[in-house]
């Protein structure tokens, strides 16, 4: 991923040294700090993270990496400073202190990090979307993690990569969390494929952007009513309703779980 800050000695290996004086001198490069500089185009955020003695890591990194990220991470810049240049808001690695060799952890540091920063819920979010986002196993993600706590290596087993957005994510670890058996991303004959399925309940985590248009709104409405025609009823929820609102959306829900209406008592589904 290309941030536009560089260390010296990526710009020398880059361009050479004679180069690289010549973009300093032009003013193509500014300096950073001690041995770091940036282009014209340079990420903000990481700017930020090397001015500050470190790599930009942790919940700041994934977003910047494009990762479906919860809301409250988005107060403060989170860096992972080497030892010498350590603070007490410095994130750090599960492993200890490891040294800084580029302006922006990779994924698999910036996940570890991550997993002393954030709750067990929202952490399994982003390792979700970091599984979708890059086609990667759980295995081949560990790997790139360096050392896995036993915490990290629980809550993986509880990642899904068929998640399509945070909001799935997170109603799947509520229902989870509460013994529910859930089918994730399940193919539904007539109706197509749905977010979350929990017995005769298709649960859709709907979004603004993907499920407003004129096209799609029809479609949801057709999907809804060859539902009702199999005797499956959709349940759909917004982000407001699992982020904001969900004292009220997961009693709904899990009233209808325990009142048994989630039961299939059917002996076949229709074709």
């Amino acid at each position: 991923m290309d941030t536009r800050v560089y260390s010296r000695q990526q710009l020398v290996e880059m361009h050479g040294t004679a180069q690289f004086r010549r973009l300093v001198a032009a003013g193509a490069l500014t300096p950073v700090r001690r041995g770091w500089y940036a282009g014209p185009d340079a990420t903000p955020r990481v700017v930020e993270a090397v001015r500050a003695g470190g790599a930009l890591s942790c919940v700041s990194a994934l977003a910047v990496r494009g990762l479906w990220m919860p809301p409250g991470y988005s107060d403060r810049v989170h860096l992972r400073a080497s030892k010498h240049l350590s603070t007490h808001r410095s994130c750090r690695l599960p492993g200890g202190v490891q040294p800084v060799t580029s302006a922006i952890d990779s994924l698999g540091d910036a996940l570890a990090c991550a997993s002393l920063c954030m709750t067990d819920e929202d952490w399994v979010i982003v390792v979700d979307s970091a599984l979708n986002k890059h086609t990667l196993t759980i295995p081949r993600l560990q790997e790139q993690m360096g050392v896995v706590s036993a915490r990290m290596r629980r809550l993986m087993a509880r990642c899904d990569g068929r998640s399509q957005s945070g909001t799935e994510s997170a109603v799947r670890f509520r229902l989870q969390s509460r013994r529910v058996v859930v089918e994730v991303q399940p193919d539904v004959p007539t109706v197509g494929r749905v977010d979350l399925r929990v017995g005769r309940i298709l649960i859709e985590c709907d979004s603004v952007e993907h499920h407003t248009g004129i096209e799609t709104y029809q479609k949801d409405r057709n999907r809804d009513r060859a539902a009702v025609l199999r005797g499956e009823a959709t349940w759909r929820v917004t982000y407001k309703d699992v982020f904001v609102d969900w004292a009220t959306a997961g009693r709904d829900l899990f009233g209808l779980i325990a009142a048994d209406r989630h039961r299939d008592r059917r002996q076949k589904r229709p074709a």
